[in-house]
């Protein structure tokens, strides 16, 4: 069986080029308006007008040379009609927008003061491109991203690398920066400028899940002789830990920026390798809406749009 798109009068069917025409003489009555309106001729209206009417069975229009106005019966399925086909209309649209992606709300975890910083600056970029959808900036723990995005409770987030999941896929690297070793104020490393990373070796250190990947892997046996420290939950939670002189704890250099602390110091680590950031999301959820977002970051920090890549 054949289905035509197009209404449905009884079993009869009205094409959508005939509903077109019919709708917008209707409401302009005129030919030659509605011929430009709708890129045809004059005799192209007339004509789709009069195959119409003969599908009905009555006039739909009352002509003379100098007026054009509807019938009772026109009225009648103009009147029905109209908001079918609006709603038409708008369901195409919905589907379309929908299609692409760029509409509703798209979710973005963060997991430190910096991160969200940067992706406030990519929304701003990516709305000029997605006006209609709603970006949403939320803050999680770094543990608790990769369950979060693949339970769809966030599209992406913004986390270091590498991550060690094969289902997630990452974009290019947004930032990268120095290690730095937070330690009590009064702590005898700050008699110097820096500490090397076989120094953790002689401090214990705050557990904080998520962050392990802060510390050099490479230097993996060094660290599995390290005091135990205390476990924290949060990074606020672990700096109060750090200051109490309950332990040291690597972070990303910008630590010392958006978390000075009076009974902190920061001291770089000398040969450890720059924490690299970017943005992940579920490689099997490369929606237009991530893709568009993507883009926007690497905008925002190198001016280009580089190819995405998968995590290892």
């Amino acid at each position: 069986m054949i289905v035509k798109p197009g209404f449905t009068m009884g079993e009869r069917v009205i094409e959508r080029h005939e509903a077109e025409a019919f709708l917008t003489l209707a409401e302009e009555l005129h030919f030659g308006r509605t011929a430009a309106a709708l890129h045809v001729s004059t005799a192209r209206v007339s004509q789709t007008i009069r195959k119409l009417e003969r599908r009905v069975g009555v006039p739909l229009f009352h002509r003379t040379s100098r007026h054009v106005s509807l019938t009772a019966v026109g009225r009648q399925l103009h009147d029905e009609l109209r908001p079918a086909w609006d709603a038409l209309g708008a369901a195409v649209h919905r589907a379309t927008e929908t299609g692409r992606g760029l509409t509703g709300v798209l979710r973005v975890d963060f997991v430190s003061a910096a991160a969200a910083q940067l992706l406030a600056g990519a929304a701003q970029l990516f709305r000029e491109q997605a006006p209609e959808c709603e970006v949403r900036i939320q803050e999680t723990q770094a543990h608790h991203m990769p369950a979060r995005i693949h339970a769809g409770e966030s599209d992406l987030g913004l986390t270091t690398l590498p991550v060690d999941d094969p289902g997630l896929a990452h974009g290019s690297v947004l930032i990268r920066e120095a290690q730095v070793l937070a330690v009590p104020s009064d702590h005898p490393f700050t008699r110097g400028q820096r500490v090397r990373a076989a120094d953790l070796a002689r401090v214990p250190l705050v557990r904080l899940p998520g962050h392990t990947s802060l510390l050099p892997r490479h230097r993996a046996d060094a660290f599995s002789v390290v005091a135990e420290g205390p476990s924290a939950e949060t990074l606020q939670e672990a700096l109060t830990l750090v200051g109490a002189g309950q332990g040291a704890l690597p972070a990303g250099a910008h630590t010392r920026r958006y978390y000075p602390r009076p009974d902190i110091a920061y001291l770089p680590i000398s040969d450890a390798p720059a924490l690299e950031w970017a943005l992940v999301w579920p490689a099997a959820r490369h929606t237009a809406r991530v893709r568009s977002f993507v883009a926007a970051a690497d905008r925002l920090i190198h001016g280009n749009e580089p190819a995405p890549q998968r995590a290892e």
